[in-house]
Parts: structure tokens; C-alpha cells; sequence
């Protein structure tokens, strides 16, 4: 593969570190984590025979290939971060396998420092996108990874864990949860976030779930949807709900609330977990199917990380 050059990844490998410029806005996929989700464990719903006739969905090893990191919105000399990746947090064996830590040395690698960044917007408070909010300095304190930026949460997202009643996918109460209670600002639906940046409450993977529509000039725009959908096989099929989703009926109505946004023109959509293929379009086929086309997209740099 050349790095630089526009292409389409695969649907069954980890995300190399992408980008795509919509209009005077740019969105680069900073790769923190590979993972490989387990079929029956993450993705239940899913009939067997469908991974049969998908062969080109699922590693050679059978699994569902991932990747995890943030998305870097920048636009007039601002960059926004949406969501931290895994970090050194580990997925449950149940759900599949992960390794992270790489979102900070891939910055540093599209030069692009910490301290640049001014606002970081979670989707929702999932340990394989809150890893990287948080590190320990030389005395072993917490402090913020991105020491300039606000850290924003939907409202709605942040009540529950903080009260403790969300157990699934958690993150670390002293590592994450206690300092975030001291720096993050919550927003409702609809709050612009960010210059041009708008959330969408869609319940359902969690309580506060957010998704976060990123309008550029020309008309254009791109929901980045976090865990709205885990793959494309999801958008065809909004009814397979993902194992770790709280509410399977919120996640049917979130979906396809999101479906009719991203269907309609001069919209694009970003999927956090959709292999190396998080850019792209959804359109109907000639059955009226919605179906996901991959948006090539400029290689920046490789895969960082690659599971054993």
C-alpha cells in the first residue's frame, strides 16, 4: 500500500491512521487500538449463516476486525478530538481481544501535540473510548492527556455511570470517572459542541450515546455515530443488536433515526469499529436495502498496532 495515496482498506483488517478533507474541514482517524471481536460473543444477534456468505467480514482467524482510537476534527487552526481509544484498558474475553496505547505516539507521529488539541467529545463512556482521557505524570498524578482541551459528555451519558447503575463496559472509577468529574462539561441534544459540530443523543449501546454531526462548507457533512453500529452488516440489518448494547429497543430507534440522516444527500458517515473501512456512504441497492460504500480515503501512516 502507498501512504499518502487515496484508497479503500479492508473490511477484515485494523484501520490504518486515515484521513479525509470534506470542504474546509478534515477528519483524521488517529488509531489507538486493534482488537478482534469474537462473533457469537460481540455480535449474537448475527446468524451464522451470514459470516458463511461474508467471508470478506471476518479475519483469517474468524474474528470481526477493529480498531479503536479518536477522530481528529480540525477546521480555522482548531482541532476537536472525538473519543480517547482503549488505552491500556482490556476487553472482556467474552467479547474478543485488544490492545492498545497507541493514540498519543500517533499524534506525535502527524505532529500534531496534545496541548493543540482544544476540546475532546466522548460518545459515550465505554472503556474502548475513554482509554487515553487521563494519564499518570512523573509523581504518578492524573492529569489530562490533553491539557488544554474541555472534556464534553452528553448529560444523559454521564448521570448513569456516575451514579453506578451502567456496568457493561465501565471505565476505571479512580482512573477515569473521579477525574472527569472535575474537568468535563455535559451537554443535551442538540448542543452545538463544538464551531459547526452538533450532538445527537442516540440512546440504546448506552444511556447518553451521542453522535456527532460534523457539518463542513459546501452542504457536506459526516455523522461520526460511534457504537451506534459495530459493522456495516448493521446498517443492512438494524435490527442485529451488539451484545454490549443496554437497550435493544433504544438501539433499533436510535438506528434508525440515524439511518434516515445518513441517507440523506452530501452526507457521510464514520464508523469507529467498521475495520479499515470507517469512511463512507450509505445508500439503498436496487432491493432497498441500505448498504455501506467505503469512501476512499488518504493513507496517512500504518496500522500502529497488530494483534499477534
Amino acid at each position: 500500500m502507498v501512504h499518502g495515496a487515496h484508497h479503500i482498506g479492508a473490511l477484515n483488517d485494523q484501520s490504518a491512521v486515515r484521513t479525509l478533507t470534506l470542504g474546509d474541514t478534515r477528519l483524521t482517524y488517529v488509531v489507538d487500538a486493534a482488537m478482534e471481536l469474537d462473533p457469537a460473543g460481540f455480535l449474537p444477534a448475527v446468524p451464522t449463516a451470514y459470516w458463511h456468505d461474508h467471508p470478506e467480514a471476518l479475519t483469517r482467524s474468524g474474528h470481526i476486525a477493529a480498531s479503536a482510537g479518536g477522530v481528529l476534527v480540525e477546521r480555522s487552526g482548531r482541532r476537536l478530538l472525538i473519543d480517547v481509544g482503549l488505552g491500556s484498558n482490556v476487553l472482556p474475553a467474552s467479547l474478543g481481544t485488544g490492545r492498545g496505547g497507541a493514540l498519543l505516539s500517533t499524534l506525535r507521529a502527524l505532529r500534531v501535540p496534545p496541548a493543540s488539541v482544544d476540546t475532546v467529545a466522548f460518545t459515550h463512556l465505554h472503556t474502548d473510548h475513554t482509554g487515553l482521557g487521563f494519564v499518570r505524570d512523573r509523581d504518578q498524578l492524573l492529569r489530562k492527556a490533553f491539557p488544554r482541551a474541555g472534556y464534553l459528555v452528553a448529560g444523559a451519558e454521564w448521570a448513569p455511570f456516575w451514579r453506578g447503575d451502567v456496568h457493561v463496559g465501565a471505565p476505571s472509577w479512580d482512573e477515569f470517572m473521579v477525574p472527569m468529574s472535575r474537568e468535563s462539561r455535559r451537554f443535551d441534544d442538540g448542543a452545538e459542541v463544538w464551531p459547526g459540530v452538533t450532538a445527537l443523543i442516540t440512546p440504546g449501546h448506552s444511556p447518553g450515546h451521542t453522535t456527532y454531526v460534523v457539518r463542513a462548507s459546501g452542504g457536506r457533512r459526516i455523522l461520526v455515530f460511534g457504537d451506534a453500529f459495530h459493522t456495516p452488516a448493521q446498517l443492512t440489518h438494524p435490527e442485529w443488536p451488539s451484545g454490549p448494547d443496554t437497550d435493544v429497543a433504544g438501539v433499533l430507534k436510535a438506528r434508525t433515526r440515524l439511518l434516515s440522516q445518513l441517507l440523506a444527500p452530501r452526507t457521510y458517515g464514520f464508523g469507529f469499529h467498521f475495520g479499515d473501512q470507517a469512511f463512507g456512504r450509505a445508500a439503498r441497492d436496487r432491493t432497498g436495502a441500505v448498504q455501506w460504500h467505503p469512501t476512499p480515503t488518504r493513507n496517512l501512516l500504518p496500522t500502529p498496532i497488530r494483534l499477534p
